[in-house]
Parts: C-alpha cells; structure tokens; sequence
C-alpha cells in the first residue's frame, strides 16, 4: 500500500527511523552515562538514579551468573512494577539471556502452562507468589523479592509498626518465601566484568506471552532490535519531547507488552523519570502527581476517565502531562474530552499488538489526529488489508479486510511453535493481525472486529463491536460483549452478555429494541443476558471468549 499516511504525521516526526544498532542493554548504558545523576526510577517517593540503577544492574547480573544464568537461558520474571522488577529485566539481559515476563496474579495452572512451555530454570519472583512458583516445572532457583525493601525508610517504619493497619498492608505486600534467595543477597557478588560479552541487536530479548483470547497463549519471541525499535518510534512520534527531562508513570504493568515497551524500555531509552506503581490506585497516582506529575501517560481509557475526575474533585493538577496515548480498546469521544479539558494536554488512541513489540500505529499527536480511527503507521511500518481467507490477495482501496503489518518491530516467531508461526509470519515479513479494519483516503485505520470473533448468522458475518456500541448507549448498560452461540443446527445466534447499574430496572427487550432502531434484523441479539460482571484481560479488554464459555455454562 502507498504509504498515503505520512501527509498527516504531526511535524518533525520522520519518516522513519534510523537503523537499529543497539541492544537494550547498550541503550541503558548510555542513558546511565548521560544521565547519571538525574532520578531514573521512583517508588512511593523513593527515587534510583541512573547511576544506581546501573551499578544495581551489573550487581543483580554477576549474581544471576553465579546462579549460572549464561546467554540464550530463559529467566521468568514473576513480578508485579517496582525497581526490582527493572533492576532484573535488564540483569538477565546483560547476560545475553531471555526475560520472560509473568502476571504474578495468575493461578498456579495458568503459570504451570507457561514455565512447561519456555523451561526457565531461575525465576525471580514477587515473595507473595515465590512459594508457588518454586513448584512450577522445571524451577530449580526462585530468587524472591520484597516489595518493602523497595520504599522509603518512613514507610518501612510505618508498615513494622503492631498494629493492625500495618499488619494488614504488610500481609498485603509481603509474604515468607521459604527456600527462595533474597534479592539483597543476588546484589551482594560484586559487579559483572565489564569485558563479559554483551548481547547483540539480533539476540532473543523477551518472551512475552500473548493474552489467550482465541487461544491458549503463545509466546512471542521479541529481539533486542523488536524493542529498541519500537521505543525509537515511540520517541520519534512525541516531537517536543526532551530527553532527560520527562516523566512517565507505570501504571501499566510491565509483564504487559504495552507496559514493557511504553515505560520501560520506552522511558529508559529517553533517560526519563519512570514513576513505577504495582496497581493503578487512583489515590496513589495523584498523590504522586503532586509532587513529580507525569508528563506523559500510557493508559486504557478507564484510567483516564478515574485520574481526570477525580483530579478534578480534588482540585489536583495534572496540566503538565502534555501527552497520554490510550490502547488495549476503543477510547470513548467523552473520555477523550474529560481527559483533555482536565489536563490541557492532548490524548491520542494508538493499535498494536504482542507480536508488533507492540505499537504498530497510532494518531498523530496533533490537530491531524482522527477520533473514532486508531491512527495511522508509525515511522518505518507498512500496512496491507487483504483478503482473510486469502492473504496474498489485496483488497481494493476503501474495502474491508484483514490488517498485515510489517516493521523492525515486528516478532520473529512463538517460541517452540513453528506451525503457528508460519501461519501467523508470512513471507517478507508481514504478521497477520486477525483484526478486519477499513482505511480511508488519507490512510487512517479504524478496526472493525476481530476475525475469530466474528459471528456468523443466516450467512450473514455480524460484527461483535458493532453491536456492542448499540447496546453501550442504552440507557442502564454499563459495559456489553456479544459473541455466537451455538445452534442445534451448526450455525450460530448473536447473543449479549451485559452489565448493568440496576438489574430491576434493566428490560431486556426494551435493549433489543433499541438495537433494532440501529441495527440490521440479523445483527439483533437473539438474548440479552445480564452478568455480574464481565471478564477482562489485566489491562481492561473484554475476552469475549471466557464470556462464550461462561453463557455455555449457563
């Protein structure tokens, strides 16, 4: 496709980037060179310079070599955003080995699946989930992190007091891990000889598991030179942002694609203040506004929508986050403006995905951004739209069809999974996306649906997000998942599972009528079903399959 998009990049964004030359690792060093006194990381109000940060590195990766840590072996991270949680990322790359990121909330059979699938040996786990961790398989060596010996010595002291608010918040962050080493005592061998050898660009970096929604998860494989890049196009699409000088809050979770690239790699990279919080609280965020206020903010739009009203309530000022970038889901036009009249800064919706390290493309940080559309390619990515059931065939310009990205952001394949992979990576490097999008005259795209997702009635394809919407503006729906269910027959009827502010009030009918006013006679749900609630991935995106497979439960 003609690369129609880049008339509407804002100024000063390239074209594309330069070649990628640099690891991770390199790229630290040189933040930690350059910047070496400005404050790196902050945990409730505990800051890490750049030079700490650097000497925890080379201490955290001489100790993991001892543990026998070498280049290519898979290292699990089991934890949720603290220092640690960093200090360890870039460790285990130092060493040429492999970070493979975990949601330390998950269950025991969640993780089982995903350690028998990469074989990590050396885990470094939150000490909360380190006893369950040391039984996962093939787990010889749990390295065990508290999250207190992270804060500051005030609130150390708070938390040891007996009584029993302590008590609960210690319960709460810490746990005994019995059997696990302390971290303390993984930075106590001395530092790695500088001369030990350094990965390259093409190295493995990360394993980052996809979220399962048609499927069970798969681990992307992403290279140094994946992540580099992407946070390089990341920095070239914010012009005006000054290296050194900006301040990102984590409130994404860093085992997240989303939140490894936009702020950790992205952040360090621009030798940037990352305030790291292990779960978005909302009092949290804004007492840390108070005194260090992020100037630019990855989010979903239920953080933006929470931070901006209560900032307003509470009169606190987030007018220096000049930038925020929404993705994982739709961002709402009220959304938008609530955030935006809050901070006088702008608020854009990118896309991506695990496979794309993850961002692929986002609206212009500017007046030519586009409501509604989730932007367009980044620096150095091409787009095709293409025909689902055949991929090699392009459609004609303005017609539907499946998303292809291509990119140095791009995956190299699912670990272990060559089948999957070819069916995913086609040749020339182009990923499948299973997204159906449109793409106007000036290279906008807008996604559709999800193809797996996609329902199939009388014939016809019924768009699930397209239904949704319908259902959302009527009046009681908090939020709504449609999906097929299955029929006797073999084909499928469009369903709704929805949340409500009030069941005694809600009429499922009267919601089938209001779609019936906008929606074609085949698109309306056959039921609507009221939930408690509906389940989401960590970062808020609705699993429409768990939701089938719940109303198949009955």
């Amino acid at each position: 496709m003609e690369r129609i998009w880049l008339s509407s990049y804002a100024e000063g964004v390239p074209h594309d980037i330069e070649p990628v030359t640099e690891s991770l690792t390199d790229l630290l060093d040189s933040s930690v060179t350059q910047y070496a006194e400005r404050t790196a990381l902050e945990f409730f109000g505990a800051e890490t310079t750049y030079t700490q940060l650097g000497d925890q590195v080379a201490r955290a990766a001489e100790g993991l070599r001892r543990l026998g840590v070498a280049k290519g072996d898979r290292v699990a991270l089991v934890l949720p955003n603290c220092p640690q949680h960093v200090v360890a990322f870039y460790a285990v790359l130092r060493l040429g080995a492999v970070v493979v990121e975990h949601n330390p909330l998950y269950t025991e059979t969640e993780m089982a699946t995903q350690f028998a699938d990469h074989e990590a040996t050396v885990a470094i786990a939150w000490d909360k989930v380190a006893p369950m961790v040391s039984g996962l398989p093939g787990v010889t060596r749990v390295i065990a992190v508290n999250l207190i010996h992270a804060m500051p010595l005030a609130k150390r002291l708070a938390l040891a007091l007996p009584i029993p608010k302590a008590r609960s918040l210690r319960s709460a962050l810490t746990g005994p891990a019995p059997g696990s080493i302390p971290w303390g005592q993984l930075l106590r061998q001395g530092k790695i000889e500088p001369a030990h050898p350094k990965p390259t660009v093409d190295d493995l970096a990360v394993i980052q598991y996809t979220s399962g929604t048609t499927g069970v998860p798969k681990g992307a494989m992403l290279t140094h030179r994946n992540l580099a890049a992407n946070a390089a196009q990341g920095r070239a699409w914010v012009p005006g942002m000054a290296p050194g000088d900006e301040t990102i809050y984590a409130i994404l979770p860093m085992f997240h694609a989303y939140g490894l690239t936009l702020c950790l790699t992205f952040g360090m990279s621009a030798g940037a203040r990352v305030v790291l919080f292990p779960r978005f609280d909302v009092d949290l965020v804004l007492t840390a506004a108070r005194k260090h206020p992020p100037t630019f903010l990855p989010a979903v739009p239920p953080i933006y929508e929470k931070l901006a009203t209560a900032a307003r309530e509470r009169g606190v000022d987030l007018s220096a986050t000049r930038w925020a970038i929404s993705g994982a889901m739709t961002l709402p036009p009220e959304t938008l403006e609530l955030w935006e009249s809050v901070t006088g800064g702008l608020l854009v919706e990118g896309y991506g995905l695990t496979e794309t390290s993850p961002v692929a493309l986002g609206n212009p940080i500017g007046p030519s951004r586009r409501t509604g559309a989730v932007g367009v390619p980044f620096p150095s990515t091409e787009i095709r739209v293409v025909d689902p059931d055949n991929p090699d065939e392009d459609r004609p310009p303005g017609e539907r069809g499946e998303l292809l990205i291509r990119g140095p952001q791009v995956f190299t394949g699912y670990w272990g999974k060559p089948a999957e992979t070819a069916e995913s990576l086609l040749d020339g490097g182009w990923v499948r996306t299973g997204d159906i999008v449109e793409v106007d005259g000036d290279g906008f795209v807008s996604v559709v649906d999800r193809i797996k997702e996609i329902i199939i009635t009388g014939g016809f394809n019924v768009m699930p997000s397209e239904v949704e919407t319908a259902l959302k503006h009527f009046p009681g729906v908090t939020d709504a998942a449609v999906v097929g269910m299955p029929r006797d027959d073999g084909s499928e009827e469009v369903v709704a599972a929805v949340t409500v502010e009030d069941r005694n009030a809600f009429d499922p009918e009267a919601a089938r009528d209001h779609c019936r006013e906008r929606l074609a006679a085949y698109k309306i749900p056959r039921r609507v079903e009221v939930v408690d609630d509906l389940p989401k991935t960590i970062i808020g995106k609705v699993l429409r399959r768990q939701v089938r497979d719940q109303l198949l439960a009955g």
